[in-house]
């Protein structure tokens, strides 16, 4: 070389191509888990049902509710990973993104308030 570098030094390398599946992969893994966890606050609200001597209004309505969210959350979210499972997904509309985060919050507030009741 001209200027006393070995060939290949200094110059820029071609970026290695990026492996995509691994991301989406991760990605679907951690929307299986959001849901297992919605699953599980959702059993918990049915389960302080069944366990309380006379459930009432509010009890059951916040079961009620609980379950109804979850199947919000749970449709939303086996909607998003089926739309990974082809490569790219599109961007996440902000309805279904505010839809998401809202039944997340209502989902939490559902928990605490079941942990919260005296006489639980």
């Amino acid at each position: 070389m001209a200027d006393g570098q070995p060939p290949g030094v200094g110059t820029p390398r071609p970026a290695p191509d990026r492996d995509p599946g691994l991301q989406p992969e991760r990605t679907r893994l951690a929307w299986r888990r959001t849901t297992l966890s919605a699953t599980a606050m959702a059993v918990l609200a049915g389960r302080q049902l069944l366990r309380s001597d006379a459930p009432g209004a509010v009890e059951v309505t916040l079961a009620v509710l609980m379950g109804l969210l979850w199947a919000a959350f749970v449709a939303l979210a086996h909607r998003r990973m089926r739309a990974m499972a082809g490569g790219r997904p599109p961007a996440l509309p902000p309805r279904t993104a505010l839809l998401l985060v809202g039944c997340t919050l209502a989902l939490a507030l559902g928990g605490a308030v079941i942990l919260v009741r005296p006489g639980h």
